[in-house]
């Protein structure tokens, strides 16, 4: 007896998916409610569950495969799976007097436990020749990320080569590394991403404006209560609550940037949903802290770290996605100095933070050292004018030189 496995409600507007890997090979056990293979949506990736206990079946997409709300892309047998062992183990005898190979390739060496792995993940697995068996995963239920692989390559010890017999060096010795090239399909959300930020540029009429701030206050406020606010919260106070903060604060007066063009219509909102730019294993994705403005630092800081934890993870849902009504991209953790932000259609504005530097200032007439980051608006100027995006970017430098207009919203 077997049970279909069939593609779930994606979310609102979303009809079809593409499947982004395999969780679960044919003849596995599978557990009830078990990711049995994750989809890639436009915006996010969706695993599927098993919707009864048994064998894993007939996988009837491949990978790469697009399928819609409701297709069947796989089956579920009855048994618990321990009959494949045998099945598979019977032609070893056979093969005894064969010549072993002279080498394994790392995915063959791990056996099932490869069979997990994302096609990405495997192909940098094999690239870097590590064994994935010996690396501690950082993804959902233990699942080794492209950086997992990375981090072990990089830290892996220079491997000494054998000594090779002497008829065999000559070919080696004279074969060129040669140049080469590999095609790889673009996910789907990388698609998406693609078509979304073309769009931006060619509907927008998009420019920026910048400005720098000095971030003194705000680092000796964090300094001053680092400690107290995680053991209070059990959060850690960082900087984006600041920003958006300020931004909520900017936005009261410049009400401009929290809106958008519907048509021949101004859709003005009055409460503020940021959408915070995260990176994850797919590509960057902006997850949303709904009513930041009515949030606590606190409450805001909590949002922030959970939105970032589940991207890392994979596990953001299509609703952690939908909305927005302006969007901050932190791209200073990267070390980024400055940049041009695209802004997030339909949202009309985008605020650029960057990474902190000292460089020498003017205070009072004399040259001071100073922790600055540059500041950068992206907008829509079919709808900011210059004045009001100037003035929005100077209220959020004004309140981040002093956190105390926060407090008193000034």
């Amino acid at each position: 007896m077997s049970t279909e496995v069939k593609v779930p409600t994606l979310g609102e507007s979303v009809t079809e998916a593409t499947i982004g890997e395999w969780l679960k090979q044919p003849g596995d056990p599978v557990a009830l409610d078990e990711p049995i293979a994750s989809l890639e949506t436009d915006k996010v990736a969706v695993e599927v569950p098993s919707p009864v206990a048994g064998v894993m079946g007939q996988q009837v997409a491949a990978v790469g495969d697009t399928v819609n709300v409701g297709a069947t892309i796989a089956t579920i047998e009855a048994g618990d799976g321990k009959a494949a062992a045998p099945a598979a183990a019977a032609p070893a005898k056979a093969e005894a007097a064969a010549p072993a190979p002279a080498a394994s390739a790392p995915a063959e060496e791990a056996g099932d436990g490869v069979t997990t792995l994302s096609p990405a993940v495997r192909r940098l697995v094999l690239e870097h020749g590590v064994d994935p068996t010996k690396i501690k995963g950082s993804g959902k239920d233990g699942r080794l990320t492209k950086e997992d692989v990375l981090a072990a390559a990089n830290n892996a010890p220079a491997a000494t080569p054998a000594p090779a017999p002497a008829a065999a060096t000559a070919p080696a010795a004279s074969a060129a590394p040669g140049r080469q090239e590999e095609r790889v399909k673009m996910t789907r959300m990388r698609q998406t991403i693609a078509k979304r930020l073309k769009a931006a540029q060619d509907t927008a009429a998009m420019l920026t404006t910048f400005n720098d701030v000095d971030m003194s206050a705000v680092i000796a406020t964090r300094d001053k209560y680092r400690d107290s606010f995680e053991k209070k919260h059990g959060v850690r106070l960082g900087f984006m609550s600041f920003f958006t903060k300020a931004v909520a604060l900017a936005a009261h007066d410049i009400p401009a940037v929290n809106a958008r063009i519907e048509g021949d219509e101004i859709v003005y909102h009055n409460y503020l949903d940021v959408s915070v730019a995260v990176s994850a294993p797919n590509g960057l994705v902006v997850p949303v802290v709904r009513n930041a403005d009515a949030k606590s630092f606190a409450d805001i800081e909590k949002a922030i770290a959970d939105l970032g934890k589940r991207a890392k993870e994979g596990t953001l849902t299509m609703e952690d996605m939908i909305g927005g009504t302006f969007t901050i991209s932190n791209g200073g953790v990267f070390g980024g100095l400055m940049s041009t932000p695209i802004i997030n259609p339909p949202q009309s504005a985008v605020l650029g933070l960057h990474r902190i530097e000292d460089r020498p200032v003017v205070r009072n007439g004399e040259i001071v050292i100073r922790p600055m980051m540059y500041l950068a608006m992206s907008y829509d100027h079919r709808l900011i004018d210059g004045r009001e995006a100037v003035t929005f970017l100077k209220t959020i430098k004004e309140a981040i030189e002093d956190p105390t207009r926060l407090l008193i919203d000034l």
